[in-house]
């Protein structure tokens, strides 16, 4: 039958047909038509495999329809989505294990029959209006629906409506997929509180490089930052004042250009992160030399992953920054020496200063030990000297040089004097005196030490005011001032002036002196010497400065002369030319007081007076206790000495009522004359006591009176005095309400 041609075919089939159609037309009919029987049996056995064939298609197709029916209700059941089959009534036809889990959690919570109930009161008529849309359109959509859940309250999702085909109804069907956002609106809220703290961040940070640019503009020390290249990208104002350069032309220059020795220490490499390089030299834009400070800190840039960040218009900008930026970025912090320097230069003058007022000071101490033995020795040389004027006749060619001897030890004597008073910085005893007699004086003592070569002159003004002053210092000022002369002069022929004159100073000669205005006597040193240069002579009254070799000069001289001449409340002036000479002015504030007249000097008597007393004296200076001896039992006292106040005071113990008077040193080794003082008037209060000293200073004087002193002796008088001093504390009774000196 396949071979026939297909319209025979179609004709034989429909004629099979025909025949076993209920109904249908018999065999004889068909025979009649000329369909021959054994044709007819054969077609009608193929027709049956046909059929054979179809039915077996279609038992196939219904077994595939039936798994795939089973198929489409396990997906349906098991699917991770909620998946309901609702009508347009919103009758729930059906649904699966995920949409129960959504919207009825419990088996006691409501059973979920209607779709609507489960949807919040605000949501009720979107969803309804979704549903109309899908039926007419096929699809429609809602997000973010607020659902019941039951006992789990309500739950977020989108619902998504999809019509299907219901032949067999007329209402129309459809397919509800509900995806819950709870997990999104989570993850959504925290993408939004990271882009916040991301905007926050952004802010933050532009608020930092505000506030960095602010202190870099407004730091005190120069800011400069280079590139890989080692060009300048940042210049802040105060480089711009270090380095004298505006920045538009500092940036994009190289660091060598201010700083080449920190960029070769840069290009060197193996550098600690951040390092201080220490002091270096800098270079201004117009050449000059400074020095600085050197920090350095070095920061590595790289440009990272851009996508995930917000498109906004800030963070492009700083993407562009990033880029042009990536790489190493050093800053260097500069810091100005200059006041440093100058505080150090200052720090080490005062240093020295200390240094050289630590040496003043030494040396005082040291005058003052000194002085105080010197004292002593000059005690037994005027002591001596009087005695030994005393045994030589009126006349005698040795008479002369005794008294000589005698008015040189008196000078002497207010040297030390005058040693003590520095040693003790105390200021001077300033009386009204005559200058005129003090220049006269030192004239007398200069010309001896004068050199031959040198010439000598004096120029006294007349009518002269007096000063208040201290003589003895007034003429150590001119004896400092006169050596300097002879030896400025050196061995060639020279000449040294020496004037006094009166002058009225008057704005600005008193402001550049340091002095007040008023009348001056002026006294002028001046010599045709070598001079001195600008320099030397800027440093000429500083203590222990010298220009002479070792062994010539001690630096002292003039610093001496600037002390005197401040503590006289005047002033000292230098003038000086290189190869010409120098002056020295002096200026003595005058003063309306007269001077005092010199008193006369006591004749010395050589009667004794003694009558026997026993005077008591104890001095550790051995020449000294025999010259008082000797002096004491001239006179006709019986004298008892002691080099050591501790067997003096076993003495006086032994036998308080031996004795008539003490006469005692002040300053002896590891004991005071006022704990001897002290001691006796233990043992015998009505004893009479006198306390020598070289140097009796008001508090010393104040201190021996409170300890009962009868008397105060200064060292070294002349003898005359000492005996006039023993004699009258022997002779009367003691009032302690009336002591002599």
């Amino acid at each position: 039958m396949d071979k026939l041609p297909r319209r025979k075919k179609l004709r034989v089939n429909s004629r099979l047909a025909r025949l076993l159609e209920p109904g249908g037309r018999s065999v004889q009919d068909l025979i009649v038509d000329g369909y021959a029987p054994a044709q007819m049996i054969q077609d009608l056995r193929k027709y049956q495999a046909e059929l054979e064939i179809q039915n077996q298609a279609l038992r196939y197709s219904q077994q595939e329809a039936e798994g795939a029916s089973e198929r489409f209700s396990t997906l349906f059941s098991n699917v991770p989505l909620a998946l309901m089959v609702v009508d347009e009534e919103g009758l729930v036809l059906a649904s699966n294990a995920m949409a129960l889990r959504l919207f009825q959690p419990q088996e006691s919570d409501p059973p979920l029959n209607f779709l609507l109930p489960f949807v919040g009161s605000e949501h009720t008529d979107v969803v309804a209006v979704a549903f109309l849309s899908a039926k007419a359109h096929g699809t429609a959509e809602v997000s973010e629906v607020n659902f019941l859940a039951g006992s789990e309250g309500h739950f977020t999702g989108d619902l998504h409506i999809a019509r299907i085909e219901n032949p067999q109804d007329e209402l129309a069907h459809f397919i509800c997929a509900t995806i819950d956002q709870g997990p999104l609106l989570a993850q959504r809220q925290a993408l939004q509180q990271s882009a916040a703290v991301l905007r926050q961040r952004n802010e933050d940070l532009l608020l930092s490089e505000n506030r960095m640019a602010a202190i870099i503009n407004s730091s005190l020390d120069a800011i400069l930052c280079i590139d890989e290249r080692h060009c300048i990208t940042v210049f802040n104002p105060a480089a711009t004042a270090l380095f004298q350069c505006p920045a538009d032309q500092a940036l994009g220059s190289a660091l060598s250009q201010f700083l080449p020795d920190v960029q070769r220490v840069l290009e060197a490499g193996n550098l600690p992160n951040p390092a201080v390089l220490g002091e270096y030299r800098a270079v201004t834009l117009r050449g000059d030399d400074i020095f600085v400070e050197i920090s350095v800190a070095l920061e590595r840039r790289a440009l990272g992953p851009t996508s995930a960040l917000p498109p906004d218009n800030l963070l492009q900008d700083r993407r562009r920054d990033a880029r042009r930026a990536q790489g190493a970025i050093t800053t260097i912090f500069a810091r100005d020496l200059t006041a440093r320097k100058l505080a150090e230069s200052q720090r080490l003058t005062l240093e020295n200063q200390l240094r050289e007022s630590q040496k003043m000071q030494a040396i005082g101490t040291m005058a003052g030990g000194i002085a105080h033995d010197f004292n002593n020795i000059l005690s037994a040389i005027l002591g001596n000297v009087s005695l030994a004027t005393q045994d030589v006749p009126p006349g005698s060619v040795a008479l002369t040089s005794l008294q000589e001897i005698d008015k040189a030890g008196r000078r002497a004597r207010d040297l030390v004097r005058q040693i003590l008073t520095f040693s003790r910085n105390e200021p001077p005893k300033r009386i009204p005196i005559d200058l005129t007699e003090v220049i006269e004086e030192t004239v007398h003592l200069v010309k001896v030490a004068m050199p031959p070569t040198v010439k000598l002159r004096v120029k006294l003004a007349r009518d002269c005011p007096a000063v208040l002053a201290d003589a003895t210092q007034v003429e150590q000022a001119l004896l400092n001032l006169c050596t300097n002369a002879f030896l400025a002069v050196g061995q060639s022929k020279g000449k040294v002036t020496l004037d006094l004159d009166t002058q009225e100073l008057v704005w600005p000669d008193t402001e550049r002196l340091g002095i007040a205005p008023g009348q001056y006597a002026v006294v002028t040193v001046s010599d045709t010497g070598s001079g001195m240069t600008a320099q030397t002579l800027s440093r000429i009254f500083e203590p222990f400065f010298t220009t002479r070799q070792v062994g010539q000069g001690t630096g002292l001289g003039l610093s001496v002369v600037h002390g005197i001449m401040q503590t006289h409340q005047g002033a000292v002036d230098a003038q000086s030319t290189l190869g010409t000479g120098s002056a020295f002015t002096l200026y003595f504030p005058t003063t309306q007081e007269k001077v005092l007249a010199a008193p006369a000097p006591t004749p010395s008597s050589p009667d004794a007076s003694g009558n026997g007393r026993t005077v008591m004296y104890v001095d550790d200076d051995q020449a000294l206790v025999f010259l008082v001896k000797r002096v004491l039992t001239r006179k006709g006292y019986a004298v008892v000495t002691f080099t050591d106040p501790h067997t003096a005071h076993a003495a006086l113990r032994a036998n308080p009522k031996s004795v008539d008077l003490l006469v005692t040193d002040y300053n002896m080794p590891g004991y005071s004359g006022l704990d001897l003082l002290r001691e006796v008037k233990a043992i015998r209060p009505d004893l009479p006591v006198a306390l020598a000293s070289g140097y009796v200073t008001p508090e010393l004087e104040s201190r021996a009176r409170a300890e009962g002193a009868d008397a105060l002796i200064y060292k070294p008088n002349d003898v005359n005095e000492l005996c006039e001093t023993v004699e009258r504390l022997i002779q009367w009774p003691v009032d302690h309400d009336d002591h002599d000196d």
